[in-house]
């Protein structure tokens, strides 16, 4: 499922066990893994049947779980609705903070990148990104 609350973009793949197994797909496995790497946010959400218990995984945790299961490390393990999304915004927002601050060293949002301050929430200059145009493209338009 695709989420967007509170400012916070996510996904949740939705899993159900009657035991400590937590089947997931090679192709789940993969799409969370890369998904993470590229700086998505996503989490599995696990109902345990036999408890009720929900328990939440970072997506990035992808493979562990495919291997390990139930005894994988969850960011939440409980039946509390309210406990568990006040955790899912709290890694949310560890989650930008985080993108922020490899934007930061990044160069992207320096006053020279051509982005203007993106990485502070501001709207760009309306520059064009060097190397962006189509070779020979100044001297079309230098000709028109």
């Amino acid at each position: 499922m695709h989420f967007a609350w509170l400012g916070l973009v996510f996904w949740i793949e939705l899993k159900t066990t009657k035991n400590n197994s937590v089947r997931l797909s090679p192709q789940q496995i993969a799409w969370n893994t890369a998904y993470s790497r590229n700086g998505g946010l996503s989490f599995i959400l696990v109902k345990h049947l036999p408890s009720g218990d929900l328990i939440l995984f970072e997506g990035a945790q992808s493979l562990e779980i495919g291997r390990n299961g139930l005894r994988s490390g969850s960011l939440f393990r409980g039946s509390g609705h309210q406990a568990m999304w006040n955790q899912v915004r709290e890694s949310g927002i560890g989650h930008l903070e985080s993108v922020l601050e490899q934007l930061r060293g990044s160069g992207v949002g320096d006053s020279g990148s051509g982005f203007g301050g993106l990485a502070q929430g501001q709207l760009g200059t309306g520059s064009p990104v060097p190397g962006s145009q189509q070779p020979g493209l100044e001297a079309k338009e230098k000709q028109a």
